[in-house]
């Protein structure tokens, strides 16, 4: 069958657009052919920086014959609904209709529609015009005479004005090619602005700039390869990865592995070529993650390593070119930037341990935190605060966050296994780096910096990791921290931003999600479940959900913000003051009959939402983890603030019912929760307790003996966090179950004895709804 080869070269278009570009070009393509009736076998995309490639295997030559038949209406339908059939089904005249008779409706048209099926040369050539002038890019330029008004002239190029082509750079040549591997390809005939489809290109922009013919992809990527050019991105990386881990070795070096630049330097070259450059060594004292940081930035090389000492005054740098002299002079240039940038970052790193010269002005910020101004950390933060950095216009200044944020940790700790102090101290250091010279250039490298300056001025080791730990996990991928410290710090931090956009009224809408929230929230659920903390939420959502409340009304106040809440009772007003150190003059406001205030059950309403977002957030996180989802929404019920409780339920509940005894009782138990829903919804009477005198029958009595036995060794298995015991006890309840469905009528003739018989049934719902809602789970 023919192959299809399409290449798109153009000026270089930028690493980080390519591979989505090649994708979207085999996308775009495919779906075109497949919507013209052509099918194909595989497609693969290629892209370097200066191309995009498509190669197409086993496209069929020709789409089928149509044949097709369209109902119409009733022969004697009004004209305009006849008019809309014609034009649906193409036809000039109703007499070209036929009309079908229909014992029941009537005589009625019908259309028989025959297409003839068209070449795959034909498709390709309608189809390849509109998706390249349709192809989308983030940002996109336009340039020729057709980019130009009509009459405009300019280095003598006559502007034709009309609609010019716009991509991501100046487009250079189009190849366009199909037929069968025993045949010479035809050449596609289109054009766009000029550029004619043909089967020519050219290699390395400097090593083989001439253009040269090709045939079909096979012949295409060999030619290309000796023009200079490594079409396929992934074999640019090991090239790469290989010549550098090579390099290193033979300078008894070690590579510092970076995915993500290596991602992009692949994108900045077709024809790589690995060197080595090197810096003075005076640089190394800077920290190592500052040197990375740069070179990678500025730069983009990677770093060098001595084994197990710590950075490498050498670099790796890749170039583009073979240059004669080996890449000596490309190897000397690139060390002179990265040089200039070292001094650069040098001078940040020294400045940050300086004292700052304002310190006069910080001295009310540092009394009212609590901090030492000998350490050039806590004169960052002091200055953090006196500078009135808005975290945001509702939610306060930064420094205000901080103690929030900081008191919040504290009431953490005792729960999470970490020293109250400690905590204190880490939360109000941790945003302290913001204002640092290194974290203003590298904005990367917040938490980082600070964790190695809290070292410097001698912090506690906790201390310090925190101050770096307390933004994890940032993804699925982040490790979540595991020090009671930096836990207590993280989970303050993404709970006051979780209640404090609750409390705007800031919540993450479908996709948008400005504020990161669902981040946060899953961060949290990931810290709790897998340091297995047991840790209710509500307390939490209560506390910093009135210091946040308090917040806004302090800051409502002092900017004249009108909020859309009612009244509070001054006893509660003087509450959520103290707790936010709302002043005296704000207290006022709150208690004044002339302010309106948020209704008593504000916390109640917001934290409820809250939760249920939490909810949500869990269960995608335990559905990641392969948990079923029905499973889940069994064991969640709107209450539910214990995260690691819930994972724990659904383990266990998933395990048992994997068993014959679990899918037994969930059998049984959902047999007696329809039943006891069913008459419920009638109004059938339900006795309010079980009489054991109403039995009639053995199976009642055992069945009655055995749910009280397994809610009492269930109930104490809950009560113990046991639910591997819980569910055991459980299991005995399939036998009696079982019994009592063979041997007994629930709906019995005597009323008594039926609502004594539903009865039993609701102790079944209510011994099995201790540990989840059995009607939920499928089965």
């Amino acid at each position: 069958m023919p192959d299809l080869l399409i290449e798109l070269r153009s000026e270089e278009i930028p690493a980080r657009m390519q591979r989505k570009a090649a994708g979207d070009l085999r996308k775009s393509v495919t779906d075109a052919l497949v919507d013209a009736g052509l099918t194909y076998q595989a497609a693969r995309e290629y892209w370097t920086p200066r191309r995009l490639t498509l190669d197409v295997r086993g496209l069929t030559a020709r789409s089928k014959d149509v044949k097709d038949e369209i109902k119409g209406p009733s022969t004697k339908a009004p004209e305009q609904a006849i008019a809309g059939f014609m034009r649906k089904a193409g036809l000039n005249d109703i007499s070209e209709a036929h009309i079908h008779t229909d014992p029941k409706k009537g005589d009625f048209y019908l259309a028989r529609i025959s297409r003839p099926g068209r070449s795959a040369e034909e498709i390709i050539a309608d189809v390849m015009p509109g998706i390249i002038r349709g192809f989308s890019w983030p940002k996109s330029m336009r340039w020729g005479s057709a980019s130009m008004p009509k009459g405009a002239s300019y280095n003598g190029i006559e502007g034709k004005g009309g609609e010019a082509l716009r991509w991501v750079r100046p487009l250079q040549s189009i190849i366009c090619t199909f037929g069968p591997e025993t045949e010479d390809p035809t050449v596609i005939d289109f054009a766009i602005d000029g550029l004619v489809a043909g089967n020519q290109t050219a290699g390395h922009r400097f090593h083989a700039p001439d253009p040269f013919t090709v045939r079909r992809f096979d012949d295409y990527a060999e030619k290309l390869e000796r023009a200079h050019v490594v079409l396929d991105a992934d074999r640019r990386k090991e090239i790469i990865l290989s010549d550098a881990r090579n390099l290193a070795f033979a300078s008894g070096l070690e590579l510092v592995e970076d995915e993500a630049l290596l991602d992009e330097v692949s994108g900045l070259v077709e024809w790589p070529v690995v060197l080595m450059g090197e810096f003075e060594e005076d640089f190394l004292q800077i920290p190592d993650d500052i040197i990375r940081l740069t070179i990678k930035t500025n730069q983009k090389c990677f770093v060098l390593r001595k084994p197990g000492n710590g950075l490498s005054n050498k670099f790796i740098l890749v170039s583009n070119i073979e240059a004669s002299d080996g890449g000596k002079e490309i190897a000397l240039g690139n060390a002179k930037v990265v040089r200039a940038r070292l001094s650069d970052a040098l001078y940040f790193w020294t400045t940050d341990q300086a004292n700052l010269p304002d310190m006069a002005k910080l001295e009310t910020s540092a009394e009212k935190l609590g901090l030492d101004m000998t350490k050039p950390l806590d004169q960052r933060m002091a200055r953090l605060d006196q500078l009135n950095v808005t975290f945001h216009a509702k939610l306060g200044s930064q420094g205000e966050r901080v103690q929030r944020i900081a008191k919040l940790a504290a009431e953490l700790a005792p729960t999470v296994g970490a020293d109250p102090a400690l905590a204190t101290r880490a939360a109000l250091l941790a945003k302290a780096d913001l204002t640092t010279e290194v974290v203003g250039e590298f904005p990367e490298l917040q938490g980082v910096m600070g964790r190695i300056y809290a070292g410097l001025q001698g912090e506690n080791a906790s201390v310090a990791a925190a101050l770096e730990e307390h933004y994890k996990p940032q993804g699925p991928s982040d490790e979540v921290p595991t020090d009671p410290v930096s836990i207590a710090v993280a989970l303050a931090d993404k709970l006051d931003t979780l209640v404090g956009f609750w409390a705007i009224d800031e919540k993450p809408t479908g996709s948008k999600d400005p504020y990161a929230l669902r981040r946060a929230a899953l961060g949290m659920i990931r810290i709790v479940v897998e340091n297995q903390i047991e840790l209710g939420w509500w307390p939490g959502f209560v506390i910093a959900g009135r210091r946040v409340m308090g917040q806004m009304l302090k800051t409502a106040y002092a900017q004249k913000i009108s909020l859309p809440i009612v009244e509070l009772n001054s006893e509660m007003a003087k509450t959520v003051a103290e707790l936010a150190d709302v002043s005296d003059k704000a207290v006022n406001v709150l208690t004044s009959e002339s302010f309106r205030i948020p209704p008593q059950d504000w916390e109640i309403q917001r934290s409820n939402d809250l939760l249920s977002f939490f909810h949500d957030r869990l269960k995608v996180y335990l559905r990641d983890k392969g948990a079923r989802h029905d499973l889940i929404d069994a064991v969640i019920t709107p209450s539910s603030d214990d995260l690691l409780d819930i994972t724990r339920r659904v383990e266990a509940l998933g395990a048992f019912l994997d068993t014959e005894d679990g899918k037994n009782l969930l059998a049984g138990a959902k047999r007696a929760a329809n039943i006891l829903a069913a008459e419920e919804k009638k109004g059938t009477a339900v006795a309010e307790t079980v009489d054991p005198a109403l039995f009639e029958f053995d199976a009642e009595k055992n069945l009655f003996a055995a749910v009280n036995q397994s809610v009492s060794a269930a109930t104490q298995a809950i009560g113990n966090e046991d639910y591997s015991a819980a569910m055991s006890a459980l299991a005995t309840l399939r036998e009696p179950v079982d019994s009592f469905f063979e041997a007994v009528l629930v709906n019995a003739e005597v009323e008594s004895a039926r609502a004594n018989r539903l009865a039993l049934l609701a102790m079944i719902r209510q011994a099995t709804g201790a540990v989840a809602d059995f009607s939920r789970i499928a089965g």
